[in-house]
């Protein structure tokens, strides 16, 4: 699986985006997704993830009633939606693919970065 991350920006505290994260590959309905972030001179940390269904999906605490993550399996694309953003959301958010497996650890694939930038 070959993972595609866009939608990062500069935006404005309180502001919104949607990142977007497009598989290749055949199975991605048979892959747990998940969005983790890596803010300047932090370690990565998880922030949300959705199981291959779309039927359940976790958070970090520090983005809970945030964002939300999404998924459309027609279009082999999962989406962090974003608002409310904070300047301590700056980061660069990666997507990454598990099989078969809602976690916040130990993904198998994992795109390139896409840079949010948050502006106060």
């Amino acid at each position: 699986v070959q993972l595609q991350a866009s939608g990062g920006g500069l935006v404005l505290a309180g502001g919104s985006l949607r990142l977007s994260c497009a598989a290749s590959g055949r199975s991605f309905s048979s892959y747990g997704m998940g969005w983790f972030r890596q803010a300047p001179g932090k370690e990565p940390e998880f922030a949300a993830a959705i199981s291959w269904s779309g039927g359940s999906t976790l958070y970090a605490d520090s983005v809970k009633g945030r964002f939300t993550i999404s998924r459309d399996n027609a279009k082999n694309t999962v989406y962090l939606q974003m608002n409310s953003l904070k300047p301590e959301d700056t980061a660069v958010y990666y997507c990454a693919a598990a099989w078969l497996r809602l976690a916040t650890s130990g993904y198998d694939y994992w795109g390139q970065g896409t840079l949010v930038t948050v502006s106060s």
